[in-house]
């Protein structure tokens, strides 16, 4: 997947400034940040980039003393997990149950679920709040289900899979997994390989799902804000009947946009975690 890079210059430059400046960037679809001398650095796939979406954002900056100018340019191809690959990460415990790990690092106790994790140029390794909120409430909804009730999941936007590896895990009798970019493609099949599971993602952006038969009981997504509301009706319209609806990757602030958007669709919201500003909510 192509990125550009978009150099943000700030003046004054504050660390709140930084600080919001990358959340409504984020929201824009910018899915990373470096610090430099006189701002940010941010990073986006070129088809989600749209500049005047970013100058309205720009444009209701909270800060009324902070001048922010940008430049555009395509960013190199490089491995954008190169540090981490390096260096890994230490076990993430969710819950009593669940371990999230990398080959590197195994978890001191043995868990009654590992998943191991190898990013590669892939979002998902369990460090994010978003992440470890979606897999406690998988944990929630698939653990302790009958093997006749057990539910067919779809996993939208799958990263290096480890949601839908999450969800086999619990029990889940199928799992769908698609993502637009072609790294995550490849992580999620690498990423299933490792941990035992039958994945076959896909590639394609929401659109795919109309190639995909059924309907599901679980429909997964830790995307950020406006994809999620603009996405939001094809994920409604491949819930089977009493369906739920998991969704992940916004701010506590989004959760009323969102649930608006879910009550126009007939979802109502039946749950709702919150860590650091972060949001998981849970509609049916």
């Amino acid at each position: 997947m192509k990125y550009y890079e978009v150099k943000f210059t700030l003046s004054p430059l504050t660390g709140d400034a930084c600080d919001l400046l990358a959340a409504l960037a984020g929201e824009a679809g910018f899915e990373t940040f470096e610090e430099t001398a006189d701002g940010l650095t941010g990073y986006i796939q070129q088809p989600l980039f749209d500049r005047n979406t970013l100058d309205d954002t720009l444009a209701l900056f909270p800060l009324a003393d902070v001048s922010i100018t940008y430049s555009v340019s395509e960013a190199e191809d490089r491995d954008w997990n190169e540090q981490w690959e390096q260096e890994g990460f230490q076990p993430i415990n969710v819950g009593e149950r669940l371990v999230i790990h990398d080959g590197r690092h195994l978890p001191p106790v043995p868990a009654d679920i590992a998943i191991e994790i190898d990013a590669r140029l892939a979002f998902g390794t369990g460090t994010h709040e978003t992440t470890r909120m979606v897999c406690a409430t998988l944990m929630d909804l698939i653990a302790g289900c009958a093997p006749a009730g057990r539910p067919r999941v779809l996993d939208c936007g799958t990263g290096t899979g480890i949601l839908a590896i999450c969800a086999l895990k619990l029990g889940a009798r199928e799992c769908v997994a698609y993502d637009i970019d072609e790294w995550s493609v490849d992580n999620a099949r690498h990423n299933a390989v490792i941990n035992g599971v039958e994945l076959t993602p896909l590639l394609g952006d929401t659109t795919i799902l109309d190639k995909v038969d059924g309907h599901f009981d679980l429909v997964v997504a830790n995307i950020n804000r406006n994809i999620l509301l603009a996405d939001m009706p094809r994920f409604r319209a491949k819930m089977a009947p009493g369906a739920r609806l998991v969704l992940s990757g916004f701010y506590t602030a989004d959760i009323p946009l969102l649930t608006a958007e879910a009550a126009r669709l007939g979802l109502s919201l039946t749950a709702c975690r919150e860590d650091h500003d972060w949001a998981c909510i849970v509609l049916q």
